[in-house]
């Protein structure tokens, strides 16, 4: 940002220590997509209005301005839903692990007839960044992409925790609490976690380092039954390990 002399009216930097505010309009924006991603249906504009907390004016300004870019498209009830744009704009995102990943996890999704994904750390939370349902099986857990939990809830984030020392998350861990479990995961190589996320269900995750980025995990979902956690969570390791080689 710039800023004019008002002696000289000459342009000159921001000053040092100066606080930018942030643009509202650009917030309520990305909202909108945010209530859209993690909607189960498409939106009538009433009701992404009544979310965003906005006039209906101002929803239709956002909404049109988005919808010019393909980031949501509207059906011929006028209903709005995420657009293509988005995928465009995804797959730009950890290009590098993503790329990494996919024969990982379509591997481990088809051999073990779980949904496997990646899910990269971000701040107070745990985002899934790509996911693989198994072929053939009748049914499969939904994993989707985007999709969200807290850091210090399920085997991804201890997972993640497990890359550092107790003391280096509390550096870093924007106060998140260390699990315990973290110690265990880093010696044997993964973490698992059940009824935590969500009730009923089960994860097992193990650590991705990723060069020059936050740690993520590489991690299956499941409905907890007779598996042999152990037998998963080395199957997890080697990916998360031959994952680091092709990032190295």
């Amino acid at each position: 940002m710039v800023r004019m002399n008002p002696r000289s009216g000459v342009k000159g930097q921001q000053e040092p220590g100066t606080q930018v505010p942030p643009s509202q309009t650009l917030s309520r924006g990305i909202r909108a997509l945010e209530i859209l991603a993690a909607a189960d249906r498409p939106l009538s504009i009433g009701e992404l209005t009544e979310a965003l907390g906005v006039h209906r004016s101002v929803a239709y300004r956002i909404l049109r301005t988005l919808e010019d870019h393909s980031l949501l498209v509207r059906d011929d009830s006028g209903r709005v839903q995420p657009g293509p744009g988005l995928s465009v704009l995804a797959s730009g995102v950890s290009r590098n692990l993503q790329t990494a990943a996919l024969p990982e996890l379509t591997q481990l999704a088809n051999t073990l007839h779980m949904t496997a994904f990646i899910a990269v750390w971000d701040h107070q939370e745990c985002v899934t960044l790509v996911t693989v349902e198994p072929r053939h099986t009748g049914a499969a857990l939904a994993q989707h992409p985007g999709s969200r939990h807290p850091v210090s809830t399920g085997a991804p984030g201890i997972a993640i925790q497990s890359t550092m020392t107790e003391e280096r998350w509390q550096q870093v861990g924007a106060g998140n609490p260390y699990r315990p479990e973290a110690h265990e995961a880093r010696r044997i190589g993964y973490a698992t976690s059940h009824d935590e996320v969500v009730a009923g269900l089960s994860s097992i995750a193990a650590p991705v380092k990723v060069p020059g980025g936050r740690p993520a995990a590489i991690a299956v979902v499941y409905i907890r039954l007779d598996q042999d956690a152990d037998a998963v969570g080395q199957a997890l390791a080697a990916s998360a390990a031959r994952i680091e080689s092709q990032l190295a």
